[in-house]
């Protein structure tokens, strides 16, 4: 699993941390990805995250990467169309 085929997969299930964000109250808040949109992760203890703004930390089937938000805004189903350069 890498960055390139990250964008690819669904994280609803998921555990997220965020480790860096403009909104700095965020960085360290962790829990369980329970919806997405296109913009946001909507998580188990009712946070909404703005994708764009903030590095993820995403453990999925027990491998965990890092990734910028920014590299997974749309919606789900349009992200396998994506094409990362």
């Amino acid at each position: 699993m890498n960055v390139k085929n990250m964008v690819k997969y669904e994280f609803i299930g998921s555990d997220l941390e965020i480790i860096d964000s403009r909104n700095k109250s965020l960085i360290g808040l962790k829990g369980k990805i329970v919806d997405e949109t296109q913009n946001m992760f909507i998580l188990d203890n009712g946070k909404k995250i703005i994708k764009s703004q903030s590095k993820f930390k995403i453990k999925m089937n027990k491998k965990t990467i890092e990734i910028k938000g920014s590299l997974l805004v749309g919606r789900p189903e349009d992200r396998l169309k994506k094409q990362l350069k």
